[in-house]
């Protein structure tokens, strides 16, 4: 991973460095990385692994960088690099075709550099993740954990603009300057602190920065006890709060209280589970369902810990890996509606619900669940993002549309950008803008984690106008990461709505002119349900 990520980091510098140059004044350089056995002999390196990378080097375009099928197997959703499917490649003295994996320069959760986001008119800020002093690795879940509680609190206030938690994290481990943070998230303020650990105790060190004279507005230093760490979190919500918003009423502060849980080894699980949930993989999935049981089974009072696990079957479902989709969607509701009895302003319990309500197809229940999740969390981006979903299923497209690029501006640096982007995509085909519908499908697919649905948008666009050429290559590329799409597997992903009287896949004589198969494949995100209302 290493690699990989100063290979790009060394390409873009050179990129920058030519940036205005005469062509003869140029540095560019080709990359190769391969996963291979290597033989040293002082100050020389050979093995066939070595081989194979010089010949990755040499098919690099100058400036660019080539991945072996090994290599891009190793690193594939654990870099924030982009590459694109290249095909299979012979190369000489190399026995047997390569699959070889082509760099895409920029930035692969915005496909575009970053861009400075008009304000908003109420108080903005971004709270960056606490960094972990405690020199031990396993704390840095529980620094992370406070980092999340606060957002999540101040999120509960609606005379507030806060970014999401996936955007923020983008910042974690790396020098940051304040303003420039600003800049790219669109905000005005910056909470930053630490958390160091010792046996029982804990210190916690927060400090608000107002971005555009570096001023301090607020800080203080936290010794208690671990029990005590909730209690520290409310004092520096509110005293945030108190900073940016002297006058908010004392009801509005009452109700953003989230009920902390009876038991702290309950809360760790949980944490280690949003941890891995958050890395948004198939075994990430699992792992974090195996952590949010336990957090559960240790307090079964903990509304968002039994909340976050019912939204972990959807995420199952998702992937792809569910061995049995309708067990899933059924423990997503009934898990959704227990943390809802639990603590009924618990945001994370009304997006549980309506995500698997989507799954039922019960799309007035969904979007009545999400409506309750965003008035008591404004800036839940996951929220807004998956009620744009409700709506274009619906043929609210450009209330559907709407909502996504709300969920847009929360969170800008989303790990679930693709997604965002993704859905964003086959609402515009909807509306049938298909220029913009496989602009934004494209810059979908630019992330290492995109799956087969960040080729929807663009596939169904093509089907609709016809276009075989560009269809066959889009085919290409999203076989890359799904062997098996179809026709049918797009009929049934994006279904008919509203009487529109066809699929937005386009008409099946036309995907086969692309070179899709007709089959009857069910994907898996549409588990058949006996509860499906339309």
């Amino acid at each position: 991973m290493l690699a990989v990520d100063t290979a790009a980091e060394i390409q873009n510098g050179l990129a920058e460095g030519n940036a205005g140059k005469p062509e003869n004044e140029r540095v560019s350089i080709r990359i190769g990385i391969n996963l291979g056995d290597v033989i040293e002999d002082r100050s020389e390196v050979y093995g066939e692994g070595v081989n194979l990378a010089a010949r990755l080097e040499a098919a690099a375009e100058p400036g660019g960088i080539c991945l072996s099928g090994s290599a891009h197997d190793q690193v594939k959703g654990k870099v924030q690099v982009a590459f694109e499917d290249g095909g299979e490649e012979a190369f000489k003295n190399i026995e047997g075709m390569v699959r070889v994996w082509r760099w895409v320069p920029g930035n692969i959760e915005m496909a575009t550099k970053p861009v400075a986001l008009a304000l908003p008119d109420k108080p903005s800020i971004a709270v960056l993740p606490f960094t972990n002093m405690s020199g031990d690795p396993e704390q840095e879940f529980f620094a992370d954990g406070i980092t999340e509680d606060i957002i999540t609190e101040l999120s509960r206030f609606r005379s507030l603009f806060v970014i999401a938690r996936n955007s923020t994290f983008t910042f974690k481990g790396k020098a940051v300057d304040i303003s420039e943070v600003c800049r790219q998230l669109g905000v005005r303020y910056v909470l930053e602190g630490s958390m160091r650990q010792a046996g029982n105790r804990a210190r916690v060190t927060a400090q608000l920065i107002e971005a555009a004279s570096g001023s301090h507005l607020w800080a203080e230093r936290y010794d208690r006890d671990l029990e005590d760490i909730f209690a520290v979190q409310d004092e520096v919500t509110f005293a945030i709060v108190r900073a940016l918003q002297p006058k908010l009423e004392l009801s509005e502060q009452m109700r953003a209280l989230r009920k902390p849980p009876d038991n702290l080894d309950a809360w760790e699980n949980y944490q280690r589970g949003m941890w891995h949930l958050f890395r948004y993989s198939p075994e990430e999935c699992e792992a974090a369902i195996a952590f949010l049981s336990r957090a559960v089974e240790l307090d079964p009072s903990f509304a968002v810990a039994t909340a976050s696990l019912g939204y972990a079957h959807c995420v199952r479902i998702l992937h792809g890996i569910s061995p049995d989709p309708e067990g899933d969607i059924a423990m997503a509701l009934r898990l959704g509606r227990r943390a809802a009895k639990l603590d009924e302003n618990e945001p994370f319990a009304y997006l549980t619900i309506g995500s698997a309500s989507i799954y039922t197809r019960r799309f007035d229940e969904a979007l009545a669940a999400l409506e309750r999740a965003i008035e008591l969390n404004p800036n839940f981006a996951l929220a807004h993002m998956i009620q744009g979903h409700a709506l274009w299923h619906i043929g609210k497209r450009e209330e559907g549309v709407a909502a996504i690029d709300r969920a847009i501006r929360i969170s800008p640096h989303d790990q679930l950008m693709w997604v965002f982007l993704a859905s964003k995509a086959i609402a515009l085909v909807m509306l049938e803008d298909y220029d913009e519908a496989i602009a934004v499908s494209k810059a979908a697919q630019q992330n290492p984690n995109a799956a087969i649905y960040a080729f929807l948008g663009e596939l169904s666009a093509l089907g609709n106008r016809d276009e075989r050429e560009r269809a066959a290559d889009a085919l290409r590329r999203a076989r890359a990461v799904n062997p098996d799409v179809t026709v049918d597997y797009l009929d049934k992903a994006l279904p008919a709505l509203e009487g529109r009287g066809r699929s937005v896949s386009g008409r099946s004589a036309q995907g086969r002119r692309a070179g899709l198969n007709v089959s009857a494949v069910r994907p898996p995100s549409w588990p058949r349900s006996g509860r499906d209302t339309r």
